[in-house]
């Protein structure tokens, strides 16, 4: 396969009908994942990161109103698969998703093991006793004792509820694990622990993540690459390192500001002022409003500049042509 993208999405939109209007809430998203690579998506409540997972994986309200774009897996072009051909070919056995709130992710009245083998049994037609033996395998992958197999969901503690979850979502070995919140409502611990049973998994089975969250501390653990959303659109996608570093848009630099570090001697920084509606997004940069660097151009909608291999930023701050009008 080469340097080939394992996942690679283009124009990316989801737009749902609502009886206020149309909320924009994916809007032209591009990005490429390689093999065995981790993409964290990061952003503030409400701007679409669970949306973009949703659009991935077909698990779509019903009242969607506009959905564009394309999006390869490997060489299938999934968009131009039915809904059939989707569930039988790529969900769970290529492409797989962990929903946030896991309690409601499990049937409270089926044991665990058997949830976690159910993927094998319905795609593969695999038979009980081998579809359970490789639940056993994939429990022990992600740290969870085989004797909480015969147990109910409402018999684990959050944390190991959200490892069954995890384990379903590998057991049919797929290529790519879209993770949405997965620490969100777990103490820091527990939270620590998921996230090297995700690194082990990463590193043993080469599956690739994406990582949905608005919490920066916890994602850098995983991250490779860090892609930042905002108002419906990533504003900035680059690797993980120059993103914690030496990120390049204002909101990239301003939301690294408002983390809280150890042996920083100032505060950190609040970003003044509120994400605009998707209802009726403003028309040129999203985050001007908010922005301490607006000037003229601001009013169009910027363009994604190539900084660095792999690395885009849409703001017309690093736009040559603009050079003298902004900061």
């Amino acid at each position: 396969m080469g340097d080939a993208p394992l996942l690679r999405v283009d124009d990316l939109q989801l737009h749902y009908q609502t009886r206020q209007g149309v909320v924009h809430a994916v809007d032209g998203i591009d990005f490429e994942l390689k093999r065995n690579e981790a993409l964290v998506v990061l952003g503030e409540s409400g701007c679409g990161k669970s949306s973009l997972a949703k659009a991935l994986m077909r698990v779509l309200p019903r009242n969607v109103h506009h959905q564009g774009g394309r999006v390869h897996l490997g060489d299938t072009e999934l968009t131009a698969l039915s809904d059939e051909r989707f569930r039988r070919e790529v969900q769970w056995s290529r492409m797989a998703l962990v929903m946030q709130a896991s309690m409601n992710a499990l049937n409270p009245v089926v044991k665990v093991g058997e949830q976690v083998a159910e993927p094998l049994r319905v795609l593969r037609r695999w038979p009980r006793r081998q579809a359970l033996a490789r639940a056993a395998e994939v429990f022990a992958l992600v740290g969870i004792s085989t004797d909480f197999m015969t147990r109910y969901p409402f018999e684990l503690s959050g944390g190991m509820r959200q490892r069954a979850v995890l384990a379903m979502a590998l057991v049919a070995e797929p290529e790519l694990v879209i993770l949405d919140e997965p620490t969100s409502a777990l103490d820091v611990l527990t939270q620590a622990s998921i996230m090297n049973a995700l690194k082990r998994v990463k590193r043993e089975l080469g599956t690739s993540f994406i990582l949905i969250t608005h919490d920066v501390a916890t994602s850098s653990e995983l991250a490779d690459r860090v892609a930042l959303m905002y108002a419906g659109q990533l504003v900035e996608v680059s690797d993980a390192e120059r993103f914690f570093s030496d990120p390049a848009h204002p909101y990239s630099q301003m939301l690294m500001a408002s983390v809280p570090k150890l042996r920083q001697r100032s505060r950190p920084q609040a970003i003044p002022g509120q994400p605009p509606s998707l209802f009726e997004p403003p028309a040129g940069c999203r985050f001007a409003a908010r922005c301490p660097h607006r000037f003229a151009a601001c009013s169009r909608d910027p363009r994604a500049i190539r900084l660095a291999e792999r690395h885009r930023v849409r703001c017309w701050l690093h736009d040559d042509t603009q050079a003298g009008g902004g900061a």
